[in-house]
């Protein structure tokens, strides 16, 4: 896996739960640790915003989370505060929107930190095979023929999903694996599972307790080796390393982190 080295708030990985969101622009900036201590790094890992936050979150629309000590407040893209640092639970913004924890009270505010009135609930689509339709043979087993094009997928499956970039991942008793969109079988059928909330372009597998990435075309993105893992967001994935820290990986699969330099930038 390709090294380069970078935060996150934790997400279970679960099975087979639909519903979520696509895929958005990469940030401008990523969030980079030296040692304990985070600041902003650019595509190039070179160092923009100095290390002096306890933690900090991906940028979305040029505006991003960051903690200090048990509090979190945002920044924009130049490092300056756009709210105080008064936050118990800080998401990230996502239509305009980011959902916040203060004196106990949980509510969204905007991007220049006013509150917002709840939004409308979100209906999400329980049926994410789009790509064709699955078959079933006499002994209930499934398989798939796609609407476009000729490829088929026999019926020796125990279950099969799709996502929108036109994966299959098919389940052979309680193991997963990955077939593209020309019925070829890409990723053997050896996961412990796969993340399917949400259609994400960069699926999630689990093996032996381990967590990885798979790329859109479902190849081998990064390592079987986190012990946690969150959806991409804006190009970025906060990861928890085998040593324990949280970071964050570009789209690339690269680290974003670094636990040898010393703390030599102040900003």
């Amino acid at each position: 896996m390709k090294r380069v080295q970078f935060p996150l708030l934790l997400l279970t990985l679960l099975l087979a739960a639909p519903g979520g969101w696509a895929q958005t622009a990469a940030a401008r900036l990523v969030p980079f640790r030296q040692g304990s201590r985070w600041g902003y790094a650019d595509r190039g890992r070179r160092l923009v915003l100095a290390v002096r936050y306890d933690e900090a979150g991906p940028f979305a629309d040029e505006l991003a989370w960051v903690r200090q000590d048990s509090l979190y407040g945002y920044i924009d893209g130049g490092g300056n505060p756009v709210t105080p640092i008064q936050f118990t639970r800080a998401g990230n913004f996502h239509h305009d929107r980011a959902t916040v924890t203060l004196h106990g009270e949980t509510f969204d505010i905007s991007p220049s930190g006013q509150r917002l009135p709840p939004p409308p609930a979100a209906d999400f689509d329980e049926d994410p095979l789009e790509q064709g339709d699955v078959v079933r043979n006499a002994e209930g087993r499934v398989g798939f023929r796609f609407t476009v094009g000729a490829a088929t997928v026999p019926a020796i499956y125990d279950e099969i999903r799709d996502n929108y970039n036109g994966l299959l991942f098919v389940r052979q008793g309680a193991k997963w694996g990955v077939i593209n969109g020309k019925g070829k079988l890409v990723q053997p059928v050896q996961y412990d599972s796969i993340r399917l909330r949400g259609n994400l372009e960069y699926p999630m597998v689990r093996q032996n307790g381990r967590f990885g990435y798979l790329s859109p075309e479902g190849t081998r993105l990064t390592e079987i080796r986190y012990l946690r893992a969150e959806p991409y967001f804006r190009g970025v994935a906060r990861v928890q390393a085998p040593t324990g820290r949280f970071g964050y990986l570009d789209a690339l699969g690269r680290e974003f982190w670094d636990d040898t330099e010393a703390l030599t930038q102040e900003k």
